[in-house]
């Protein structure tokens, strides 16, 4: 990575005797789209609070552009900030929104208004600069709060939940939108949401929190078919978890002994011999029936099959464990009680520490 424009050194937060952040180190690249996943209390939107300038951490320090800002009020900090509840005065237009942080800075009024009617056009609302938010959906509203934040042309957007509200198409197109606005105009976004789907969506880099620490960081590949702990492989996605023993392990590849016996091999960092391990292996990288490849093969019991219009889950009972199989529509459906084989292949799964 090239030199971090946003750096947080041993940063941490506490609220009373509660320990929200602990001691983050997070190095963020000038025009990169860094999504911070986490569940509710992980300390997401704390980190992003402490970024913005409304709260101040107990300890550690944070760099932007190489400039200590921990100390810094807000409006020192040159950020824009999008919240999920978009925060826009119901009697001001919609022009007046945008230009508010211009207002507030005592910008020159031709200057204001030039940058206003940039900033709604690049959001597609530069006709409805009159309107009031009660007159628009919340898919607009949601982008007249981001107008309002790149108006001031800031050096870092920073996003907290922003697509919460709306509805999941509706979600959808405003994930495209920000991210192409944040390929054209060169953004620093740090976003922070709960949503699986919008960070591997949205993302270079992922940073997944757990209880106030980066359980594992990196792109939406690694993040979702490398996870290095139990937490990610669970949290992010849906994932069969199968408990082994690691038998041998070498080259990037182990064997892993299933309580029944059985072995199965899989991608794995070098472990020892006898180490404990559950294999993570995602429903879509199952397949019904034994591969022509070398793979790894499965028997068990269908317990269930689930029609979900683009495909089929399928529950199936194998070697001691549940397993989740996401199967094509065009695969005949088997029926509840049928014996079948599954098959997935060593680079489709990962060993991750119990």
């Amino acid at each position: 990575m090239q030199d971090p424009f946003i750096s947080f050194e041993k940063v941490s937060k506490s609220f009373g005797t509660f320990n929200v952040v602990d001691e983050l180190y997070l190095s963020i690249s000038r025009g990169e789209f860094v999504s911070m996943l986490g569940p509710s209390g992980s300390g997401k939107t704390t980190i992003l609070m402490m970024l913005a300038g409304f709260e101040k951490p107990t300890s550690g320090k944070i760099f932007v552009g190489g400039r200590q800002v921990d100390a810094l009020p807000p409006h020192k900090r040159n950020m824009g900030v999008v919240f999920q509840n978009y925060a826009l005065f119901p009697h001001m237009s919609v022009a007046e929104n945008v230009g508010f942080p211009l207002k507030m800075r005592r910008m020159p009024r031709a200057e204001a208004d030039g940058r206003i009617k940039r900033a709604l056009d690049m959001v597609q609302l530069g006709t409805m600069s009159e309107r009031r938010p009660s007159q628009l959906s919340g898919g607009q509203q949601q982008r007249v709060a981001l107008a309002r934040a790149l108006v001031f042309e800031p050096e870092v957007v920073l996003m907290d939940e922003p697509l919460g509200a709306l509805d999941k198409k509706l979600r959808e197109q405003m994930q495209l939108d920000i991210r192409e606005l944040h390929r054209r105009l060169g953004l620093t976004i740090i976003f922070v949401t709960h949503d699986q789907g919008e960070a591997l969506t949205m993302s270079d880099r992922i940073a997944v929190f757990n209880h106030g620490k980066i359980e594992q960081i990196g792109k939406p590949s690694e993040i979702y078919d490398h996870p290095t702990t139990r937490f990610v492989a669970e949290f992010v996605g849906e994932t069969n978890l199968i408990m082994g023993t690691i038998k041998q392990s070498g080259d990037g590849r182990a064997i892993i002994q299933l309580p029944s016996g059985s072995t199965l091999e899989a991608s794995a960092p070098n472990l020892n011999a006898g180490t404990q391990v559950s294999l993570s292996i995602r429903p879509e990288r199952i397949r019904s029936g034994k591969a022509q490849a070398p793979a790894n093969i499965l028997s068990g019991t269908v317990r269930d099959v689930v029609y979900h219009g683009d495909h089929l889950q399928l529950l199936l009972d194998a070697d001691g464990h549940q397993l989740l199989v996401r199967s094509d529509r065009a695969v005949k459906a088997p029926e509840a009680g049928q014996k079948m084989d599954f098959s997935f292949a060593p680079e489709d799964c990962w060993v991750v520490a119990q």
